[in-house]
């Protein structure tokens, strides 16, 4: 049996600095939304949510060796993040029209063995903040979304590891996603429900969370 760890993914990918001001967000009907970052079904996504998700990854990066590197690398911090941001609960959402569920045991089970492949907790926070741009404190939510994206292609029929599953799975996502009314505030573009991503990104719902892939790449 596929280990799971290597079906993992996380949604972020990297994006630039903290933001200092709070337009309104054009919603339906341009009923405005001040200080929202995004409406997702009706709830808002606030710019000091999305700007207190940053500044985590922000505050890892300049502690972690070649700081300034990481910092270059993520230049485009904040959208991306939002980008997650609005996925994760899509992601959600399509897990309870699925009818499925993660509980925390299976978090902590599949944490474990990721951080016994790479080598241990730190390890494992290293190579997502250089690779994927998640804090630390983030990482058992990033597992919490990737198990509910196994169980909803399980729900499906669909093996998202085949290009064929993958293409499925992201119509499913998508389907969800254009029932939930998202709205984004502009200057972060604007978000595009046949792709169920912002402003044009291509991120995977699965990726390598060990992150062995992207260096194996790397090196050749």
């Amino acid at each position: 049996m596929e280990s799971r760890h290597r079906r993992f993914a996380l949604t972020l990918t990297t994006t630039a600095a903290l933001l200092t001001a709070a337009p309104l967000l054009s919603a339906c009907g341009n009923e405005a939304h001040p200080g929202a970052a995004a409406t997702v079904k009706g709830d808002r996504i606030s710019m000091a949510q999305l700007q207190s998700r940053v500044g985590a990854v922000r505050d890892a990066q300049r502690a972690a060796p070649q700081g300034e590197q990481l910092i270059k690398q993520s230049g485009k911090l904040t959208r991306s993040t939002l980008d997650g941001m609005i996925r994760e609960r899509i992601v959600a959402q399509a897990a309870k029209d699925a009818g499925v569920g993660v509980s925390r045991r299976e978090v902590q089970q599949v944490r474990t063995q990721l951080e016994t492949q790479v080598g241990g907790r730190k390890r494992l926070e290293a190579t997502l903040l250089r690779q994927q741009a998640v804090a630390p404190d983030e990482i058992d939510d990033r597992i919490r979304m990737q198990l509910r994206v196994e169980k909803i292609a399980a729900a499906k029929g669909i093996d998202p590891t085949s290009p064929q599953g993958n293409q499925q799975l992201n119509k499913e996502l998508s389907r969800v996603s254009r029932d939930m009314k998202i709205d984004v505030n502009p200057r972060y573009g604007a978000w595009d429900a046949g792709t169920s991503t912002l402003a044009g990104a291509k991120t995977p719902w699965l990726r390598d969370l060990t992150g062995q892939a992207a260096d194996r790449a790397q090196r050749m």
